[in-house]
């Protein structure tokens, strides 16, 4: 594995992790739990010299009663996925992993009207990203929660790109850890959509991450903003295999 992989997928396992109030396990199946009822906060990390079979009967125990997520790629053994699937698991989603040089990327300045700077203000910053990226209302609370308790290897950053009137209009975490920066959350409510907002969040999260010396950004992204970061400068290293089961 080439050494930039293996470090964004150490800095991926790293804010996952963060989340996690249940037991990791050992690394031969690395798994989080995080009580929130959204797939993408629960799930497997990898799973490497497992049977297929019986890494998925322990990982279904250990996340029993929680939406949950399997991470297949590159951080695990080649063919899991496939496997998996075989064995019932579904794939929901294939999601690049992408990085760029930051000072290679181009960082847009936000639209007019839009402010971006760091938030503290927990219920309304997951309250925002939620709405974006589906957690439900019944579960916003257990993910401010988590986010209160958070404790990574690594320091978390979360800007709220405000509009004239103080509302949040988008939202970008920006996860540094390992000597890299990591996208998470990033979205645009939707009746703010298609004014370059989600850009301009990313594109202040690599600033931010430039100002302190990390000199290269890394994150999944989902289809619908594959585009927008090619377009930024990011080029793809690997693929994960988004599972359910």
């Amino acid at each position: 594995m080439e050494p930039l992989l293996d470090t964004v997928l150490s800095a991926h396992r790293a804010y996952l992790l963060g989340w996690d109030i249940g037991m990791p396990g050992s690394p031969d199946l690395l798994t989080y739990r995080s009580e929130v009822p959204h797939a993408p906060l629960n799930g497997v990390l990898r799973a490497r010299g497992r049977a297929p079979r019986d890494a998925l009967a322990e990982a279904r125990d250990r996340l029993e009663g929680v939406p949950r997520i399997w991470w297949a790629g590159p951080d695990g053994d080649e063919g899991m996925g496939d496997a998996l699937v075989s064995l019932g698991a579904v794939q929901v989603a294939r999601m690049p992993i992408m990085t760029v040089t930051i000072d290679r990327a181009a960082i847009a300045p936000p639209p007019a009207g839009l402010r971006i700077a760091e938030t503290h203000d927990l219920p309304e910053f997951v309250a925002a990203y939620a709405r974006v990226s589906g957690i439900r209302p019944d579960g916003v609370a257990a993910a401010v929660d988590r986010e209160k308790a958070f404790s990574g290897d690594g320091s978390v950053i979360r800007l709220a790109g405000r509009l004239d009137d103080g509302r949040i209009a988008g939202t970008a975490v920006a996860w540094l850890s390992h000597d890299l920066l990591t996208l998470y959350f990033v979205g645009t409510q939707p009746e703010h959509r298609r004014r370059g907002i989600g850009t301009a969040m990313s594109g202040a999260a690599l600033a931010l991450a430039r100002e302190r010396g990390i000199r290269t950004a890394a994150l999944v992204s989902s289809a619908a903003g594959e585009p927008i970061y090619r377009h930024m400068g990011f080029s793809t290293l690997d693929t994960f295999q988004l599972l359910s089961f």
